[in-house]
């Protein structure tokens, strides 16, 4: 069978902090095979400034995967290294690739303070200054007591970072930038620049820590065995430091890695001017698509539906697109909530999963459901849109956008896929009915809406046309029935 690559990201924000998630992990490995998953994004696996209770993001020591007792526990969140590398290697065993959560950007939890010249910044405008440098005492001594110098000896001081946002002199929260120090450049230029996010902002100009992280990123591929990197918040990081990096890691480009990054905005061009200036080194994920379905789904049938995809990444570069319909950034209760609404899920996970276009990432907390935020699992419906992409959404694609609150389009199927070819229809509004062409060689044909939203049967007429339809504020997948002979092609 030809691959459609499917990822999996397989966590969510208020997983529980048991430990076991890495356990979880390697027993639902059949499940996500049978699924038709090929890759899996994990959660950042190394110890957190919150120890067990870090989601991960608050890096602390990237070289404890959950293996020294530092910051109050000797697993992370997710579970001890063993479990992790052992997750990892069933997963590969059933042809499931890995893709690494990784934060290059920030650390924080550090074990000491320095005494440091810093000068005080606008926090809405970067480029703005405050003060004159002054001494403040910042958080940036990193000697990791519990690891020692196993792995590495490097340990981190001010003159590792750009600033930080707290004097803890003076108790006072705000943008400090280390005297001599300047904020990248060819970052996103939000708040004037935005180079800083949060914690100590790592200084990647500063030779010993890009010598420090390449080392890392080589010990990381060769400890546990990852396929990839979903890189974080790029869009903090200078776009030239990581074809370099990469590079590097991947023994100069002789291990072949999938890369994605997050850049978070919905501005086309200034994510394509990233990615260009990052050499095309990494996929980025489609934030403008999300938007595009949280407008579909919020809007009260005043979206064009016909407009789904424009100023999308997934129409303009294919290619580079990861597309998703939420993650655990956008899920409830998080800094970018905007949480696709249960009616529209549906839509949104069949525009990304049965058309050809980007590789499309199913959410955890779709699929198993969020027990913190009373979000029940979607994997009912799920399971039937992940089917029919890995055995039936082959073939020519044609879009018949015409109506603004009713689209469709369809996938002819190929040779290779028996009874491959489907129908889609779907809308934000009323229902309705859409003449679409399959192709003579499905006349006579009868289809089914595979997730049970319509009862009634389409016949494909002599020319290969069909009267698809579906019902108000819901989207039907028609396949071809089965039972039904497939007609030989010649």
């Amino acid at each position: 069978m030809k691959n459609q690559d499917t990822i999996m990201q397989y966590f969510e924000w208020y997983l529980p902090s048991d430990t076991k998630h890495w356990t979880r992990l390697a027993e639902d490995s059949d499940h996500l095979k049978e699924l038709g998953i090929n890759y899996v994004w994990l959660p950042p696996a190394y110890k957190g400034a919150n120890g067990q209770n870090d989601v991960g993001y608050g890096v602390y020591d990237l070289y404890d995967l959950g293996e020294f007792d530092q910051k109050g526990s000797i697993p992370t969140k997710y579970g001890t290294k063993q479990e992790y590398i052992k997750a990892i290697e069933l997963l590969k065993k059933k042809n499931i690739k890995v893709i690494v959560d990784i934060v290059l950007n920030h650390k924080m939890g550090a074990d000491e303070t320095e005494e440091v010249l810093a000068i005080q910044e606008d926090f809405d405008n970067r480029n703005v200054s405050l003060s004159e440098a002054r001494p403040i005492k910042a958080w940036t001594k990193y000697n990791f007591p519990g690891r020692g110098d196993t792995y590495s000896a490097f340990k981190w001081n001010w003159t590792h970072f750009h600033g930080v946002d707290w004097d803890d002199s003076t108790s006072t929260a705000s943008i400090y930038k280390f005297y001599g120090k300047h904020w990248d450049e060819n970052v996103d230029k939000e708040k004037g620049n935005f180079d800083y996010l949060m914690g100590a902002d790592i200084d990647l100009n500063n030779y010993d820590v890009v010598v420090e992280l390449q080392n890392w990123g080589k010990w990381y591929l060769e400890t546990t065995g990852a396929d990839g990197f979903r890189l974080d918040a790029v869009k903090h990081i200078r776009a030239e430091f990581f074809p370099e990096w990469l590079e590097e890691v991947t023994e100069k480009g002789n291990k072949e890695v999938f890369v994605v990054g997050e850049y978070w905005s919905t501005n086309l061009d200034t994510i394509q001017e990233y990615m260009n200036k990052a050499n095309g080194c990494m996929r980025l994920f489609d934030v403008p698509l999300h938007y595009n379905f949280y407008r579909a789904a919020t809007s009260n049938g005043e979206f064009d539906m016909r407009t789904i995809f424009d100023g999308s990444l997934v129409q303009s570069n294919p290619q580079k697109a990861v597309t998703f319909v939420d993650n655990h950034d956008t899920q409830l209760g998080q800094a970018l909530e905007s949480w696709i609404p249960d009616w529209f899920k549906p839509q949104a996970y069949t525009l990304i999963c049965l058309r050809k276009e980007g590789i499309p990432c199913v959410f955890y907390g779709d699929y198993y459901g969020i027990a913190e935020k009373q979000v029940s699992p979607k994997s009912s419906y799920l399971d039937v849109i992940l089917e029919t992409r890995k055995l039936y959404s082959y073939g020519e694609q044609v879009d018949y956008f015409e109506d603004p609150n009713l689209i469709g389009f369809v996938r002819k199927g190929d040779f290779e896929h028996p009874h491959s070819g489907i129908a889609v229809v779907m809308t934000d509004t009323t229902g309705g009915t859409i003449k679409m062409n399959m192709g003579v060689d499905f006349a006579g044909e009868e289809f089914l809406d595979c997730l049970g939203n319509v009862e009634e049967r389409v016949v494909i007429d002599e020319e290969g046309n069909g009267e698809f339809w579906c019902k108000d504020g819901s989207v039907s997948i028609w396949r071809m029935n089965e039972t039904a002979i497939f007609p030989e092609k010649i």
